[in-house]
Order: C-alpha cells, then structure tokens, then sequence
C-alpha cells in the first residue's frame, strides 16, 4: 500500500504499539501537528539513526497534553505501521515541514508462542541485572513497549524495524538478548573481583 503523509524525521527508531511523547517547538512541526488535529491525520516518522532516511512509522496522535500560549505543544503519539520511503520532498507542496509518499510493509504474522516466552523470560533476567525493579513484569506486554530498555544500537534498531517477519525480529531479539546478558554477569563477577582488591582475605590453604 503506497500513500502519500506528511514526514517528520527524527534520530530515532519507532515501533509499532510504541508509545512516544514528543514536545514539538519548531514553527514548520507545530503547523504538522495542528494540521493533523484539525484533519484527523497520521504522520510518519523517517528514522534518521545511519545518516540516510529510507524506513520510519507511521504514528497517529493520542492526546494533545498541553498546549502553550506561544504554539508549542506536548502531545502523545503511538506507532501504527513501518513503511519504506518512495519519495521525500522538504518542504512539502505548500507546507512548512517535510512529506512524501512511502509504502508500508507488509509484516508476516508468524511470531512464535514459545520464542515470546523465551523473550520475556531472557528480558526479566536482563531486567533483573539492570536493577530495572519497576519493569519485571513484562510478561503480558509488547516487546516494543521496552525495546529500547535492553541495549540494543540505533542502528541494529533500525535493522529490526525492516525485518518483515515477526519470527525473524523474535530471533533478532533473543540472539542480542543471549550476547547481551553473559557480557552483564562477567562484568559484575569483574566489579566484585575489583572490590576484592586491597582488601584482606581469608582464604582457605590448599591440601596437597
């Protein structure tokens, strides 16, 4: 599906089912925003993390938190769909801010049961390292309500955002999640073994 939306590039990676609170200051961003509210519409978000726009989301506009007497405003936005973008022009017919037409992926639905209990279990553990109390129950949300809490780059989150099937970003995830938590263990059995130095020990002697 190809359509035509106003864009909004920012220097990060959006999620579909991400929620995103975004203050928006700059004349060209508030006239997109107005127009949005008043036309019901949607934006993209083109992510720019590798220096080159080409995939972002679409969001579409929760709530409008508050609004400022000089125009700024604070609103909430989640993410619906990625795309590919076709076409960029900034600015955007008579507009102040950026458009263009893009085209949405098509996302295969396949996403494995058992490898989203393996997920959550690896994210609890991560969680648990990372002394993110607040955040261990994680069992019955989205992946991509946290994703940006479990270490992976902005631009191995831009990799994900493009995997068109949900088993592929399921993989994705659990092979950073199994790099990412051995290296947290050997740090910390490195920090205690640092805490250890210039201390006395009591050490057992060895029997020969």
């Amino acid at each position: 599906m190809v359509r035509e939306i106003p864009l909004f590039p920012l220097n990060l990676v959006v999620f579909p089912q991400e929620p995103l609170n975004l203050h928006i200051f700059e004349p060209r961003y508030k006239q997109l925003i107005n127009d949005c509210l008043k036309e019901h519409k949607t934006f993209g978000i083109p992510s720019h993390v590798v220096n080159k726009l080409e995939f972002g989301t679409e969001v579409k506009i929760v709530e409008l938190t508050k609004k400022y007497d000089d125009g700024r405003m604070d609103i909430k936005t989640e993410g619906i769909r990625e795309f590919k973008i076709l076409d960029f022009h900034n600015p955007w017919t008579d507009k102040l801010y950026a458009g263009g037409k893009v085209e949405f992926l098509k996302i295969v639905d396949d996403e494995d049961p058992a490898l989203r209990v393996e997920i959550m279990e690896k994210v609890r553990e991560l969680f648990s390292w990372l002394q993110l109390d607040e955040d261990l129950n994680v069992l019955d949300k989205s992946i991509y309500e946290f994703i940006h809490k479990i270490g992976l780059k902005p631009d191995e989150e831009y990799r994900l955002l493009q995997l068109t099937s949900q088993k592929k970003r399921q993989q994705f995830i659990l092979k950073h999640l199994n790099k990412i938590i051995p290296m947290l263990e050997r740090a910390e059995k490195a920090r205690e073994i640092i805490k250890m130095n210039g201390h006395f020990k009591h050490l057992d002697p060895l029997k020969f």
